[in-house]
């Protein structure tokens, strides 16, 4: 099942505080990327954040999902309408989020 385009808005509203969120369409779901770093995203409807320490440590009871079929676990934000929250979840994971591939 893709993910909604209305979804996609409601969670980029939400994050609208930090600046820097963009994302990218793939297959179907969304990529969101934060100051060019991917940092999770939009996957059946459902919006999924890297398991980098800091996120596992402000969202200890987090549930584990798969954003799809043979991916690696991402963890479910289910907080979403805490603005201030996804603020500093996003400016605590952002260090730890791995540099983007260069292009060949």
């Amino acid at each position: 099942m893709a993910s909604s385009k209305e979804y996609l808005d409601f969670v980029l509203e939400q994050l609208s505080d930090p600046d820097g969120i963009t994302y990218r369409a793939m297959m179907g779901e969304y990529v969101l990327y934060y100051r060019g770093k991917v940092f999770g995203g939009i996957y059946d409807d459902r919006f999924l954040v890297k398991p980098v320490k800091a996120a596992v440590a402000m969202m200890p009871d987090a549930q584990r999902e798969l954003p799809y079929e043979g991916a690696k676990e991402m963890l479910l934000v289910d907080d979403i309408d805490d603005r201030a929250f996804l603020r500093d979840l996003l400016n605590a994971m952002y260090d730890e989020l791995p540099e983007p591939k260069k292009k060949k």
